[in-house]
């Protein structure tokens, strides 16, 4: 009878087991970590509802037209911080530019029709206000403010952060994972490392 070693110590396979785990936590965290999405509705009633909203560094906000009459999501360029990237439905760099270009109807002047959206990643903090180029005039403003922590929840208590749907599903697979193989671990330090093969002759 020949026994044959399968290579694997208990030590390795524990080692194994805590980096598995190790690594589930970092991954999950950094998921949790990633920004969140607000969206924002761009009502026929001309307004942005919420038409003010707080968010954290990194998070994005996505302007959707609700109704029948299109919109523009436009920043006033004097309003926003010093540091942060200019933004307007139809990728305009400048305020002056996205008004002079805006034509109902035409998406690449900044129109977001019925259905569509307009997305922006705010990375710099401070107060950003915005504005809708035909509705202007009939009060369709709107103010997002980024904030450390983002918005809070006056529940009387510390507000619960939201986490998302990708975060949960990783956060199932990687225990998952870290529970079978702490189940393997468990099995090979009870019943030992070494497992014997038969010769041709034996079997």
């Amino acid at each position: 009878m020949t026994q044959i070693s399968n290579g694997v110590s208990r030590r390795r396979v524990l080692q194994a087991a805590a980096g598995t785990g190790a690594a589930g936590v970092a991954a999950g965290t950094a998921t949790a970590q990633s920004g969140t999405t607000h969206t924002v509705d761009m009502t026929d009633s001309l307004v942005f509802d919420p038409d003010s909203i707080t968010i954290a560094p990194g998070d994005t906000v996505v302007w959707e037209t609700v109704g029948n009459i299109g919109h523009s999501v436009t920043a006033y360029e004097d309003e926003i911080p010093e540091d942060a990237d200019y933004f307007a439905s139809g990728g305009f760099d400048v305020e002056s530019g996205a008004r002079s270009a805006y034509s109902a109807g035409d998406p690449e002047s900044g129109d977001v029709a019925e259905g569509e959206t307009y997305r922006h990643t705010f990375a710099v903090e401070g107060t950003y206000d915005y504005f809708c180029i035909p509705h202007e005039s009939a009060g369709m403003l709107g103010t997002v403010d980024v904030t450390p922590g983002g918005a809070t929840t006056d529940t009387g208590g510390s507000a619960v952060p939201t986490i998302p749907d990708v975060a949960k599903s990783l956060l199932v697979v990687v225990t998952g994972a870290f529970v079978a193989v702490l189940g393997l671990a468990y099995v090979f330090l009870k019943y030992g490392g070494d497992y014997e093969l038969l010769d041709e002759d034996e079997r």
